[in-house]
């Protein structure tokens, strides 16, 4: 009996062994990056979190990008009510292109037309898990970074019922809210702002210039169009103006292959690159062109099989572009 206990014994760890050799020689390879929207949240902007307890205010965040957020006293309310105790603040920065492009994000005036990003955030405060309520009592003060002289415009950013993003004038928010915002070279776009969510400083990009609809089509498309930030949809379109900070989504459906700009607000004669990509089912795919944009212009882009790493070489060479 002995004898047969150890036969058995050695048998089962024969087996173990073999099946263990199996795996090891066929991995099951489960992507890091499986779609455009694992692309989005893994690659793009990260959720920035910082805890406070109002007792504490005011009190000034700085985070990562150098964007500051000063939180007076009495500002959150939680279904009209103060809000006591504990409170986490929820922030991201969306400071350049590369930044833009990878987190799914646009410079899409509300009306179409393409806008000039000084850059733009968003911010949510919550207690206990919930968001407080959206219109302050008293408004922050936010502080983004300004790479330039002049004169910016403040918007408040609204998804539509397709679940597509444009800029639009902000709420009056308690009259809280400014329209222009004077910035300087290394200093800040500095503003009052009575309300939470999506806040971006950006101005009108060529509006001197006639106006035309820029079309796409898109060849080899893996998957469907996406929406902001990729929350559905894995193929992503935009039209980069060059030397600007101008990020366009084109995502109106023109026909079964194809995007356009809105009708008649594309600037003509503007010179700007296209890049497109996709995502699906662990496989990545990209295509670019750089144009001129002329009367009715319809260009076409065919994506071909690349790398993650190339779509990010890509997206990372447009801050330069």
């Amino acid at each position: 009996m002995k004898v047969i206990q150890q036969v058995l014994a050695m048998s089962i760890l024969t087996v173990l062994t073999l099946v263990s050799c199996q795996k090891d020689q066929n991995p099951v390879f489960i992507p890091d990056i499986a779609n455009t929207s694992d692309f989005v949240q893994k690659r793009g902007p990260q959720l920035q979190s910082v805890t406070f307890n109002t007792g504490d205010l005011p009190k000034t965040i700085t985070l990562d990008k150098g964007t500051k957020i000063t939180i007076p006293a009495g500002a959150l309310k939680m279904d009209g009510e103060d809000v006591e105790g504990e409170v986490t603040l929820e922030a991201l920065e969306f400071l350049d292109r590369k930044d833009i492009l990878a987190g799914g994000g646009n410079t899409n005036h509300i009306s179409g037309a393409p806008l000039y990003s000084d850059g733009f955030i968003f911010i949510d405060f919550k207690n206990d898990g919930k968001s407080v309520d959206k219109d302050l009592a008293n408004p922050i003060n936010i502080a983004i970074p300004s790479k330039r002289d002049g004169f910016t415009l403040i918007w408040e950013g609204k998804v539509d019922d397709n679940g597509q993003f444009a800029w639009d004038v902000p709420g009056e928010a308690n009259g809280n809210n400014p329209r222009e915002v004077k910035g300087e070279i290394d200093g800040d776009f500095a503003f009052d702002f009575g309300q939470l969510g999506w806040v971006n400083c950006d101005v009108l990009w060529e509006q001197g210039q006639p106006q035309t609809t820029l079309r796409v089509k898109v060849l080899n498309n893996p998957g469907t169009f996406a929406n902001f930030r990729g929350f559905s949809g894995e193929t992503f379109v935009f039209f980069c103006g060059k030397g600007s900070n101008v990020a366009a989504h084109l995502y109106t459906l023109d026909g079964a292959d194809g995007v356009k700009s809105y009708d008649d607000m594309m600037p003509m004669g503007v010179e700007g690159r296209l890049l497109a990509f996709s995502i699906k089912d662990g496989r990545f795919y990209l295509a670019k062109k750089d144009i001129t944009v002329t009367e009715n212009l319809t260009e076409t882009l065919t994506l071909e099989e690349t790398t993650e790493a190339a779509i990010q070489s890509e997206i990372n060479d447009l801050n330069d572009y």
